[in-house]
């Protein structure tokens, strides 16, 4: 192995032999105390710390690194201490998660490290959130992302690549080519000649390195660094390397050439790198020793403090609270009118003006432009061309394409990127063209959006435009209602107006709010419905429903189109004294308007444009059976859509809608 220390000085040798000592000690220790049974599991890193160690050397402290669960020496470099990484890895409420994550899934924004989540790849689009950020401000900064040769075949990588290549981000990509994912060897996961290869299809530079030299590494990604910088562009490295132990530890290594390990104990980064700075005379044997000797002690004593913790005692108030990132705004820069239009509104507090649904929705987005420089818009063809439903047309005049940016067909990575820009502060809209194509991003959206705030603190300060629903002849993939796929998933706010004044006020209360919101809008809503909204920049509270009509025969609780069928059914039969509810937020629901809603009827339809099996009627149903029972005169029943995809033929879809069998569920309720 060749080294070539250039200008580094004798201690700075010595601080890169430290660094790299450090974390393959700790692993020792580690795997000892895993053979106890001490610990549970690990995933080591012991041949590849160069790679870790090297990159993180190389870049300044406060940009950002996203690691895998073999990155050990990144988060040693950046100078966590031992015993909370300990508490962490034990699952102690002392650790980085409060005992809510597993070993290195996990982010502390003071050391600007954002943790993986297990499916490996939708690391790297955060990476290009964060470079979008530092590119937006003018900082001479990169952010820098993992994967491994398997992580590799993932679609992610794929996005992430594509997207900091056309927006020409200052991110760095490290493939760990290490040879093998889990038992899966690297011929069966590609048949180009190197993984680098890739790098020329996205337009972007890349290099081969060896990745067990320390020196070559940190040689490499200093200068690569100064070119993303300089340039403005994206970099591909392929480090080449070796796993010394299994996938983790269970798993053992039986699948793995036995000659394999023998070649690369001889290319071992420490036992080398070592060699050199005792043949360079900066080391010498009795101070390798006396290193070892305080990192030995080093270790206990920390985990003497790692061991010390307290049994984790449950606290289900505090895991409901930490769900969400607490929304009040603080410090402000800008005044908000909260309206709360919880009761029908015949005379506004504000002055109003009469806009269609989609016109509200444009001012809203507008408004929130205005109030938020930091807010940033991405979707397919929002730019110029206004955005499929003509939503955002004329926004790139008024606040130029760095904020309203066209993004490539890939919303797996949009959805990564906004949740990168709000690791540094700021605020994103993504637009779903059709809110069919979530299925896409569905990955981050459930688990890195959703689950982030919890896991380790960090907010997603993100709302995705949902265009959604039937009713227009669009056909399986442009009409479908989705909205039940994410009201269980804990951390999503879900909204779905359906009056103007609703759409504008939901959106801007959306914007403003810390948390990830899915922003749900039926497109049959958009030019056929129109109201009268408030020209001031204000709220509808998320989570509050509308009382929209009083009747004391039936209560339809109902939300989104379905409000506008209830409606025109009850004026349509006044026979029937009908009271509605529009539930404006279907996460988290507003249980007591629901309540209140079945005390003044007893009777409740729950009528929605889902299909039965699985919408959010089953859960409101479930959820008044078992806490209104005694105050019910009928059984709780629902009107929903056909168990069937959406078909494309307009008789066909007429059938297909809850709409069709309005009448026969109110009849069959008011007649029970």
């Amino acid at each position: 192995m060749n080294f070539d220390r250039k200008e580094l000085s004798n201690d700075q040798l010595i601080h890169f032999y430290h660094s790299l000592l450090w974390p393959r000690m700790i692993e020792d220790k580690m795997l000892l105390l895993l053979r106890q049974g001490k610990i549970s599991k690990w995933f080591s890193g012991i041949g590849q710390e160069a790679i870790s160690v090297g990159a993180t050397l190389a870049l300044q402290e406060d940009e950002w690194i996203m690691p895998l669960h073999r990155n050990l020496g990144v988060f040693t470099t950046r100078n966590m201490p031992l015993s909370k990484l300990f508490m962490q890895w034990q699952g102690a409420k002392e650790g980085y998660s409060k005992g809510r994550e597993r070993s290195f899934h996990f982010g502390n924004k003071e050391h600007h490290i954002c943790g993986m989540i297990s499916h490996l790849g939708p690391q790297l689009a955060i990476a290009d959130g964060v470079a979008l950020a530092y590119k937006l401000r003018k900082e001479k900064k990169v952010s820098l992302a993992f994967t491994g040769d398997g992580g590799t075949s993932e679609g992610d990588f794929h996005e992430a690549l594509n997207v900091a290549a056309v927006w020409d981000l200052p991110v760095i990509f490290i493939i760990e080519n290490n040879g093998y994912g889990l038992s899966t060897p690297v011929n069966e996961q590609y048949r180009c000649i190197s993984l680098v290869d890739k790098a020329k299809g996205y337009g972007m530079e890349g290099v081969v390195i060896d990745g067990n030299n320390i020196l070559n590494v940190y040689d490499t990604i200093k200068g690569v660094r100064e070119y993303c910088i300089r340039n403005h562009k994206p970099y591909l490295i392929e480090c080449m390397t070796f796993r010394m132990r299994g996938h983790e530890e269970a798993s053992g290594t039986k699948y793995v050439p036995q000659d394999l390990f023998r070649l690369w104990e001889q290319k071992d980064p420490i036992k080398n790198f070592e060699k050199y700075l005792i043949e360079l005379g900066v080391l010498n044997e009795m101070k390798v020793a006396d290193i070892r000797n305080e990192f030995k002690d080093k270790i206990e004593s920390e985990l003497a403090i790692g061991f010390n913790t307290m049994p984790v005692v449950a606290d289900t108030e505090e895991e409901m609270e930490d769900v969400y990132a607490p929304s009040s705004i603080v410090n402000s820069q800008w005044s908000i009118k909260k309206l709360d239009n919880s009761k029908t509104i015949h005379h506004s507090p504000f002055t109003t003006h009469d806009l269609r649904f989609i016109d509200a929705i444009n001012e809203g987005l507008k408004q929130s432009m205005q109030q938020h420089p930091n807010l940033i818009l991405m979707g397919q063809d929002i730019a110029e061309y206004g955005g499929a439903f003509k939503i955002t047309e004329g926004f790139v005049k008024e606040f130029g394409k760095e904020r309203v940016r066209n993004t490539p067909l890939c919303e797996s990575a949009i959805v990564g990127t906004a949740l990168g820009l709000s690791l540094e502060g700021f605020k994103s809209m993504m637009e779903m063209q059709f809110a069919d194509f979530v299925t896409v991003g569905f990955n981050q959206i459930v688990n890195n959006l959703a689950k982030i705030y919890y896991r380790w603190g960090q907010n997603a300060d993100v709302v995705i435009r949902m265009p959604t629903g039937g009713g227009v002849g669009a056909g399986p993939f442009h009409s479908q209602s989705n909205e039940a796929w994410f009201t269980k998933v804990p951390g999503l706010k879900v909204v779905y107006p359906s009056t103007p004044m609703d759409a504008k006020g939901l959106l801007i209360a959306a914007i403003n709010d810390p948390n990830p919101v899915l922003y749900f809008e039926h497109k049959a809503l958009y030019r056929s419905v129109s109201g009268q909204v408030p020209e001031d920049f204000f709220e509808i509270e998320i989570g509050k429903a509308r009382h929209v009509r009083e009747g004391d025969e039936i209560s339809i609780i109902t939300y989104g189109a379905g409000v506008h069928w209830a409606e025109d059914y009850a004026a349509e039969h006044p026979e029937i004294s009908i009271d509605i509810l529009d539930l404006r937020t279907l996460a988290p629901l507003d249980y007591l308007a629901i309540r209140e809603a079945v005390q003044r009827t007893g009777r409740v339809l729950i009528l929605h444009e889902d299909t039965l099996i699985g919408g959010i009627g089953g859960e409101i149903a479930a959820w008044i059976a078992e806490n209104c029972f005694s105050i019910l005169d009928a059984p709780v029943m629902r009107c929903a859509s056909l168990d069937t995809p959406i078909p494309f033929n307009m008789e066909l879809e007429k059938n297909f809608m809850a709409k069709t069998r309005l009448d026969e569920m109110v009849q069959k309720l008011i007649s029970y």
